[in-house]
């Protein structure tokens, strides 16, 4: 058995021979050369991450080492010492650099592990696989399962440990986030009332435009319907004064019949116009009344929800009482029976 620098290796047996006692057989020297040929020869055909095992286990132990240290107390930002992920707003871009060089750290170390594990298992299948081609294998089988536990351990320990920092980074990222947050909230909190005051304001005044555009244009029907008559009232006093002006009695006739056939059409026209106007003014009394009964039914509704569920609450209140005042009775039945047992 030789040991290399990875794992163990396993020598085929030789024959036991005495050099220089029988006739014909290979000096010492020969086969102590073809031994150490057999041995080279494993060595050459042993992977490149085999040889560099003690490399990357201090590469391990180093990064280990660096994330797991404590910081000194003065070199911890303000965030950290209060418990509070609070970060300025100038360093924002500072904390989105470390946390991305968190990160990679964290990406690197988990690689590394990865990579041990994966070099635990491959050591494992070699140590098995060699321990069949000699003697004492339960011993040899036993003695390569104990290593990889034990390296199994230190992996895992170092695993739990970065685990454990990914937790904490994430945690207080999750923090300065939410603080970021928060203070965002806070100070859009004014302009976002600002704003629905506005709103409110804005809907108010709309609504008393409409309603004194309402009484005006009520105001206004009367005098509306006087100049309506006046104009009539004119119109007629032009045609007396065309008909006095000396036409002729056909003429005259004639257009005496077209101005009062234009005259019955005008007047339709005025009659449609002020039906349309008085349906329009209806409508929009309507709407008003319609939104109020709104607001009234909804007002309504508001209160009987709540009586409901005032109402709901009360008999719950009720019935659990009732359960309890229950269960007191059924207990002191059972105490009463199992004294008039004894």
């Amino acid at each position: 058995m030789f040991r290399s620098f990875v794992m163990t290796l396993t020598i085929p047996r030789l024959p036991r021979v005495r050099f220089g006692t029988q006739p014909g057989l290979v000096p010492s020297s020969v086969a102590r050369a073809a031994v150490c040929a057999a041995i080279w020869a494993v060595q050459a055909h042993t992977p490149v991450w085999a040889q560099s095992e003690a490399a990357s286990q201090e590469a391990v132990s180093t990064s280990t080492a660096s994330a797991t240290s404590p910081m000194p107390s003065e070199a911890l930002p303000a965030s950290a010492a209060s418990g509070v992920a609070a970060v300025p707003p100038n360093d924002a871009s500072d904390a989105a650099a470390k946390a991305a060089a968190q990160a990679k750290d964290f990406d690197t170390r988990q690689a590394v592990l990865d990579r041990r594990a994966a070099e635990n298992n491959y050591r494992y299948a070699v140590a098995e696989h060699n321990c069949y081609s000699g003697f004492f294998v339960n011993h040899c089988l036993g003695k390569a399962r104990d290593q990889m536990r034990v390296v199994q351990a230190d992996i895992r320990q170092k695993q739990l440990a970065l685990d454990v920092e990914q937790r904490a980074a994430h945690a207080q990222q999750r923090d300065r986030q939410a603080a970021l947050q928060r203070a965002q909230d806070e100070a859009d909190a004014p302009q976002r009332a600002a704003n629905e005051a506005r709103n409110v304001q804005a809907y108010e005044d709309k609504q008393r435009q409409n309603a004194l555009d309402q009484a005006q244009r009520a105001a206004e029907a009367p005098q509306r319907a006087v100049n309506v008559a006046t104009y009539e009232e004119k119109q007629r006093q032009h045609a007396l004064d065309e008909a006095n002006r000396g036409v002729s009695v056909p003429q005259g006739v004639s257009g005496a019949t077209a101005y009062g056939e234009s005259q019955s059409a005008f007047q339709a026209q005025l009659e449609a116009a002020r039906r349309q106007g008085q349906q329009q003014a209806q409508e929009r009394v309507e709407r008003v009344q319609h939104y109020q009964q709104k607001q009234t039914d909804a007002a309504q509704h508001k209160a009987d929800v709540e009586a409901r569920q005032k109402q709901a609450a009360e008999k719950a209140a009720q019935q659990q009482q009732q359960q309890q005042q229950e269960q007191q009775q059924r207990q002191e039945q059972q105490r009463e029976q199992q004294e008039q047992d004894q």
